[in-house]
């Protein structure tokens, strides 16, 4: 798809869920992630990811980590606390062991989740429990 214009248009964006990080299946990160789009894990982490667009949990993937993403979606295990803005969905093959705060969430069949799960249906609501959970994140460090 190309993303020329004619003169007096609109410059079109490229998609959002364009794949700008992708840890495969035989790979292993240990240290935080930061992301600025969509990002695929199939593989390993040890640290923290914070995506600034859609994540993606592959099924075989596990995660020593908290995520925060636009949109997640989890297939594989991930022991560490969960922070989406827009929606969650649990797969029936994973595991969460980690607190969940979003404001949409679907949960397949079969998932096992061990932890709170926070639907925030208000902006007010929202911004409380995303500065908690971030004021809790904090503390935990030091």
């Amino acid at each position: 798809m190309a993303y020329v214009t004619k003169p007096n248009s609109r410059i079109k964006k490229p998609p959002e869920y364009a794949v700008n990080t992708i840890i495969g299946p035989d790979s292993f990160v240990q240290g935080d992630i930061e992301a600025s789009g969509f990002t695929r894990v199939d593989g390993s982490v040890k640290g923290n990811l914070h995506a600034q667009s859609m994540v993606v949990v592959g099924a075989g993937a596990r995660m020593r980590s908290s995520i925060t993403g636009t949109s997640v979606i989890i297939g594989g295990v991930v022991d560490g606390h969960i922070l989406a803005s827009e929606r969650l969905v649990v797969l029936p093959t994973a595991l969460i062991m980690g607190d969940i705060i979003t404001r949409c969430i679907e949960v397949g069949e079969g998932c096992l989740i061990h932890g709170r799960i926070r639907v925030c249906q208000t902006e007010e609501s929202w911004e409380r429990a995303k500065s908690e959970y971030r004021d809790k994140r904090q503390t935990q460090r030091y």
